[in-house]
């Protein structure tokens, strides 16, 4: 039951994510910048947090960066500058500790568990594993925009051995196409009334979308195997 409360508090987390972040402005002023980062942080940087509304959090991020005005006329706005600034700095490092458990720590993590539970699902590592494979090092940029991935590439980086330099600069790469991109885009369509009206099924698209790359690779894996 501790598992499902916690899958159901974080769904409604996504799926209204617009309402809360706008209930955190208020209620926490300036203090809601280092929330945000911690999240984006701990998505990018903790294997074991894969699910976390990283893409939806940034384009809400960049509605309300344009200023947002709810039903009882009350504003909220945040600093696109501080945003982008500040998450951006989070996905780098995020990666960046990312890559260095997997380096350091490598497959020992599977066996870690908690509740009985294990905290990291063996088969989205070997997804990953599969990403990385067909795309190589360009899989820490690419994995930007696909969730689960996303947290497990640089994992896999590190476990791999990919030359720090190299990893590097297309962790930084991938964090500004990302940050900057999805944050923009929030800033300039979060707003539009078809958009606010319909927040849920907006942000319900951006997930559908991001997750259609390993949609593709499963159904491509499966007739693989199939044919084999």
């Amino acid at each position: 039951m501790y598992v499902i409360d916690i899958i159901k508090t974080l769904m409604d987390f996504i799926m209204h994510i617009d309402e809360h972040l706008f209930v955190l402005i208020k209620n926490y002023g300036t203090m809601v910048y280092v929330i945000l980062f911690i999240i984006i942080f701990v998505e990018t940087g903790l294997v074991v947090m894969p699910f976390l509304p990283g893409d939806s959090l940034l384009f809400a991020a960049g509605a309300f960066c344009a200023g947002v005005v709810n039903e009882a006329g009350e504003s909220a706005e945040l600093s696109l500058v501080l945003i982008v600034g500040s998450l951006l700095i989070a996905a780098i490092l995020g990666d960046t500790v990312n890559y260095w458990i997997g380096n350091n720590i490598g497959l020992k993590i599977l066996r870690w568990e908690f509740k009985g539970y294990k905290l990291v699902n063996e088969q989205h590592l070997e997804q990953t594993q599969a990403f990385y494979s067909k795309h190589g090092p360009r899989t820490i940029i690419i994995a930007r925009f696909v969730p689960i991935v996303r947290t497990f590439a640089p994992f896999v980086a590190g476990i791999g051995n990919m030359e720090y330099g190299q990893f590097i600069r297309f962790n930084i790469i991938g964090a500004a196409l990302w940050v900057i991109g999805l944050t923009l885009l929030g800033y300039f369509f979060g707003n539009m009334p078809i958009i606010k009206e319909n927040f849920e099924i907006v942000i319900f698209g951006i997930i559908f979308i991001s997750l259609l790359p390993i949609v593709f690779e499963w159904v491509k894996h499966k007739k693989g195997t199939e044919k084999g």
